[in-house]
């Protein structure tokens, strides 16, 4: 007989994304894993990887986050591949700032993937699945907004807001949801741009996600690293005429 375990699927959304990869990696041994992302094509080696390791199954799905009616027919899809225990919401973009300053296309491109597919994907995946854990990605770039990544920014403060009342709204379910907040994450997204004090590999993110897991308790907000929390409340404190001249 299987355990239970190897029947409860782990769903990553996002899977070609340094954090989704990395919690792939951390989470899917003995279980099966759903891939899904835009290059479905690009997660062959980590599909590889992942047998390697022990998962039961790997199941690659293609997936567009600006696509908002297909989200509900990935995620059932996916549960019916096997049942969804844990689901990861890893997809992303950062944008091109100086291009969003005067192109409203991209500025709505950012907003979209970044903020309404993010709630439009959490609020599917809390309505199929019975239980289990919810992962997204809030960011230090929301806590305050600042002048040189304010459109990201933005999209990240909105996706806190919404994360931190979607937990609250399944407190005492058996449903959890887990928002990472990390600081400056060095790695495919931010390659060629001055690491921020405080940076985090993908690799740490992931790892707090594990250990945040384990604990087996019920939804938690992760600020990455943990002192990091410091750093915010001292933001909150910054005069804005000093603060809208602050770096990304």
């Amino acid at each position: 007989m299987p355990s239970p375990r190897s029947r409860q699927a782990l769903l990553i959304i996002g899977a070609t994304s340094d954090i989704g990869r990395e919690l792939a990696l951390k989470l899917g041994a003995g279980r099966p894993v759903i891939l899904a992302a835009r290059r479905p094509q690009a997660c062959a080696g980590l599909a590889n990887e992942l047998l390697e390791i022990g998962a039961s199954a790997v199941h690659t799905l293609s997936f567009e986050a600006t696509d908002l009616a297909g989200h509900r027919e990935l995620v059932e899809h996916a549960n019916t591949l096997a049942p969804i225990e844990v689901a990861v919401v890893a997809f992303g973009i950062l944008g091109d700032t100086a291009r969003s300053e005067s192109d409203e296309a991209h500025v709505a491109e950012i907003a979209t993937v970044d903020y309404t597919a993010q709630i439009s994907m959490l609020t599917v995946l809390a309505d199929v699945m019975e239980t289990g854990t919810l992962v997204c990605f809030s960011s230090i770039a929301g806590w305050r907004a600042r002048r040189a990544n304010y459109v990201y920014g933005s999209t990240k403060a909105g996706l806190d807001a919404f994360a931190q009342g979607l937990a609250d709204r399944l407190h005492g379910s058996k449903l959890r949801v887990i928002i990472a907040r990390p600081g400056f994450v060095i790695g495919s997204m931010t390659q060629g741009m001055k690491p921020a004090p405080m940076s985090v590999y993908p690799g740490d993110v992931a790892e707090a996600i594990v250990q945040a897991m384990s604990k087996k308790r019920g939804s938690a907000t992760l600020w990455i690293p943990g002192r990091l929390r410091i750093l915010a409340w001292i933001m909150r404190l910054v005069p804005r005429a000093i603060w809208r001249h602050m770096p990304r």
